[in-house]
């Protein structure tokens, strides 16, 4: 079978049949061998009746939530190219060909685009329209190296195999969000399509709550890019305060009337320190998530895991220890100058500062040194099949080499005389 068209459904009657008929409909007309699947999560209204009259086959998902029916469909699905779209008539399923072409064509995923192809008036909220759908697209285009337009159509076909390798996880409406993410991570052939998007036939109001699952797509973007979650805003708090630091460690600046002194000194010493903190998380994240499958391995965090080794960081934790230990003898020394008495803060903050400052990230490389060994220790992973896969191998290799002994040679008997 060529096509499977999986639709998520809970509590659709008013529209599911006509999207199984439309999408079958289509299939005829253009000649694809292929199956309408109906992911049902729990309809207590009929819809899974109203499918199977229309000619879909229905399979019941027990896990809640928009990500996990579309898997469990995915699951189910017989055909070789899947095409998922919602069940409350807002996608043309009539229109499935220009997919279908571009999974012949060798595409992995194949994504619809709203904003190219229509939005009917009413279709999408101007919440979503100018202002969540844009933005989320934008920031999935920045932090990934996606050029895909629309980040949440829910119109979209791929081929079956691909996406189950990919392990996906989440289970709500961030499922939209991890698709695309993971196939571009992945090195996948991602395209887009123009396609329309109309009101949908019910009632009752969407499954979707704007600012929920916004929020939630938000944050499956940020927790799948350390670089912009963690290393990014850690480079600039560290520029900003290493540069302000330095600034004030020889004495007050002047910005107009703007006086800047050593309490800005140590503000500027918490944003280093923040900072550092910061991008040593991007690192302990890659490293975890490439070892646990969750991203893929990126090679200049490899070689730069590589490059510094646990002895390295152990020697650079350890200079910036001596810095440090330097910088507080230097200020009791300045003390004993003052005979063990009061200090002006102006003056004893600028060597302290400095000094506590560089002993704090002394001790944050040492850890974090320890830390990324710890993450880059190879665990071999034996499911009970492989453990009894392994034993047989044994116990085959063992009768093998038991059956290919040199097997001692009969001694001719002597012939007797009737």
């Amino acid at each position: 079978m060529e096509l499977t068209v999986v639709m998520p459904c809970l509590n659709e009657a008013e529209t599911v049949e006509t999207c199984v008929r439309k999408a079958l409909a289509c299939m005829r007309e253009h000649g694809i061998d292929g199956e309408v699947l109906i992911a049902d999560n729990g309809s207590t209204d009929g819809s899974q009746q109203l499918a199977r009259d229309a000619g879909a086959r229905v399979v019941h998902v027990d896990a809640k939530g928009y990500g996990n029916a579309l898997m469990g469909g995915i699951r189910a699905a017989r055909g070789k190219y899947v095409i998922m779209g919602d069940a409350d008539d807002s996608y043309d399923f009539t229109a499935l060909l220009p997919f279908v072409e571009q999974l012949r064509d060798g595409a992995d995923l194949v994504m619809g685009n709203r904003f190219k192809g229509g939005i009917a008036p009413g279709a999408m909220p101007p919440l979503h329209r100018y202002l969540g759908n844009p933005v989320l697209s934008f920031i999935g285009r920045l932090f990934f190296p996606s050029a895909i337009g629309d980040f949440h159509c829910g119109l979209r076909g791929f081929r079956r195999d691909s996406i189950l390798k990919l392990g996906l996880q989440t289970g709500g409406m961030e499922f939209a969000s991890e698709m695309v993410v993971r196939s571009t991570l992945s090195g996948l052939d991602v395209r887009e399509v123009a396609t329309t998007l109309s009101p949908d036939g019910r009632s009752r109001p969407p499954h979707l709550r704007s600012w929920r699952d916004g929020w939630r797509h938000l944050r499956f973007l940020l927790l799948y890019s350390p670089r912009w979650l963690f290393f990014i805003p850690g480079l600039i708090l560290m520029t900003l305060g290493l540069v302000a630091g330095a600034a004030l460690t020889f004495g007050p600046v002047y910005i107009g009337n703007l006086a800047f002194d050593v309490d800005t000194l140590v503000g500027a010493s918490a944003a280093v320190v923040i900072g550092f903190q910061a991008a040593l998380f991007a690192l302990f994240t890659k490293v975890y998530a490439a070892e646990e499958g969750f991203l893929p391995e990126d090679r200049r965090v490899r070689k730069l895991v590589d490059i510094v080794t646990l002895e390295k960081g152990l020697i650079a934790g350890g200079l910036l220890a001596l810095a440090g230990l330097a910088g507080l003898v230097a200020s009791l020394v300045h003390w004993q100058t003052r005979s063990f008495g009061p200090l002006i803060p102006s003056e004893s903050l600028r060597l302290v500062v400095p000094s506590a400052t560089a002993l704090i990230m002394s001790f944050q490389t040492i850890f974090a040194a320890l830390f990324i060994s710890i993450l880059g220790i190879r665990r071999t992973k034996e499911t009970p099949i492989d453990v009894a896969a392994s034993a047989a191998e044994e116990a085959a290799q063992a009768v093998s080499l038991d059956g290919g002994e040199e097997e001692p040679q009969s001694v001719p008997r002597e012939s007797t005389k009737a």
